[in-house]
């Protein structure tokens, strides 16, 4: 029997700083044995990854899995090239999304679901500056707000 875990092993914080994300896509990621141990034990980072076609397949770059440390002479590269495994519509589909100026495939989560590790990836379209500085603004207020009516006495 499977467990259906949808914790997120790691998780791309920045990318909601950094982009707006319109529109999210599960994949599955082919892996090595010792780049799913380490994925299970929490090694991954998905910081200043990113997804793009090349050759009619989707391949994530920059993501890094630290190396598994029982894993001797069989350990893999923690920054190498992984492929994403999609529908052909799901990559003709991403593929026009990317060809637009500014948006960009971005990894947000990385899980495992009915025992395969998953990729979460995040249609986003980059922001400005002062888009970031309005986001982190309506998040402090909403912050303060939310702390003044906790102190609040009824």
């Amino acid at each position: 029997m499977k467990k259906n875990h949808n914790k997120p092993l790691a998780q791309n914080r920045k990318a909601s700083h950094d982009y707006t994300i319109e529109d999210t896509i599960e994949a599955g990621i082919v892996l090595s044995g010792t780049e799913i141990k380490s994925i299970r034990r929490g090694s991954a980072n998905l910081k200043d990854s990113y997804a793009r076609v090349y050759r009619g397949e989707m391949y994530v770059y920059n993501m890094h899995i630290a190396p598994y440390e029982e894993g001797n002479r069989f350990n893999h590269d923690p920054l190498r090239t992984r492929k994403l495994l999609l529908h052909r519509k799901e990559i003709d589909k991403l593929t026009g999304y990317i060809q637009e100026t500014g948006n960009a495939l971005i990894p947000l989560k990385l899980y495992i679901k009915n025992g395969m590790c998953k990729v979460l990836l995040g249609m986003a379209k980059g922001k400005k500056k002062y888009d970031k500085r309005e986001t982190l603004k309506r998040k402090q207020m909403k912050r303060e707000a939310d702390r003044a009516m906790k102190n609040q006495q009824y």
